[in-house]
Parts: C-alpha cells; sequence; structure tokens
C-alpha cells in the first residue's frame, strides 16, 4: 500500500486534506477558514494537516497551482484543433467554462482566494494565468490577421471573455439544475456569437 494511503478508502491523505481545503475555501474564504476546519473536513487531527502541509498557505498554493495547471491544459488543447480562430474560442469557451462549473468549488478558491498566497507563490500563480491569457490572444490575433475577426483591443476582449468563464465559479451550484456540459454549451455559442461580424 502506498504511504499515506488509507485501507478503507484509498484516497490519499493529502488528497482528502487538498478536497477538504478546496471546500471549506469555497464555502467560508481563505481568511476565515482554519486548518482545524480542514482537519475535520478531512477526518483527521489538527496535526494531520502538518504532516503534509507546513501552514494553510500552502495548502491554498498547492490548489491554486494544480488548478491553474489544470485549466491552462484545458485551455491549451482546446484551441489546438482544427477551424477558424472564432470556431476554437468557442470550444476554449465552452470547455472553461464547464470546467469552472465541473470542479466549482476549486475553482471559486484558485479564481478568488489566490491574493492570499505570499509574494513568491503569487508570482507562480500570476505566471501561469498570464499564459492562459496569452494562448487565448493568440487565437484571436491569429484571427485578426486572417481577416476572420474584426476586434479593436485583443487584449479587452480575450479578458472579457475569460473573465465570463471564470464568473461561473462564483455562481454555480450543483442545486442549480444546470449542468456543466450545458453551461459548456451554451457559453461555447455565446462565444461564437460574440466574436461573428
Amino acid at each position: 500500500m502506498l504511504a499515506g494511503v488509507t485501507a478503507t478508502t484509498g484516497v490519499s491523505s493529502v488528497e482528502r486534506l487538498l478536497d477538504a481545503a478546496a471546500g471549506a475555501f469555497a464555502d467560508r474564504g481563505y481568511a476565515a477558514t482554519t486548518t482545524r476546519d480542514i482537519a475535520a473536513r478531512a477526518g483527521l487531527s489538527p496535526a494531520g494537516v502538518y504532516v503534509h502541509f507546513g501552514s494553510k498557505e500552502a495548502l491554498l498554493h498547492a490548489l491554486s497551482m494544480r488548478g491553474h495547471e489544470a485549466a491552462l491544459d484545458l485551455v491549451t488543447r482546446s484551441v489546438a484543433g482544427p477551424g477558424p480562430a472564432s470556431a476554437r474560442v468557442a470550444r476554449v469557451m465552452g470547455a472553461f467554462s464547464a470546467w469552472h462549473a465541473e470542479h466549482h468549488e476549486m475553482a471559486r478558491v484558485v479564481q478568488y482566494e489566490f491574493g492570499h498566497l505570499t509574494p513568491d507563490h503569487h508570482a507562480e500563480v500570476v505566471l501561469l494565468r498570464r499564459r492562459i491569457d496569452h494562448t487565448v490572444r493568440t487565437v484571436l490575433e491569429d484571427g485578426v490577421a486572417a481577416g476572420e475577426l474584426q476586434l479593436t483591443d485583443v487584449r479587452e476582449t480575450a479578458l472579457a471573455l475569460l473573465s465570463l468563464c471564470i464568473d461561473v465559479a462564483r455562481w454555480y451550484s450543483p442545486t442549480s439544475g444546470r449542468t456543466p456540459s450545458g453551461i459548456g454549451a451554451t457559453y461555447a455559442t455565446l462565444g461564437q456569437r460574440l466574436l461573428t461580424p
């Protein structure tokens, strides 16, 4: 058996702590959450947190990196396929918005709590955020260069499109009656319409 993996669940203590931290930070916010809250959600003693993470901030950093790396991978894969720029951006909006619904707790934390990170950790996350933004801007620039898109400000357009998707994490609830896939389909259509003259 792997070290740190419980016999009853097969889920490592690290994964349980990360899931618990995501839920606690999403529900209460980083500042109002204690390591005791996280430990209780994970079914561990308060000291159990410090076996794997040196601080509450270290948990936030691990979540922030994991979430942003997953988002960057998703965006990169979405723009890589064939089709005109508007279709590629629509794929990004569909996938990115659906991800923010499906992983709404983690997404809420990584998008709205990363300001609590230490300066070095914050800089790491900002670099990933810039790479996500750059990926979308590049597709928009390709569309403008090809004469497909007529945009006066590519940077602001990319920000607006990504912000629409990110905002899903703020309002989404599994009890809303809306599914991540349904949200993704709606946002993909919206993205295509916004970019079509």
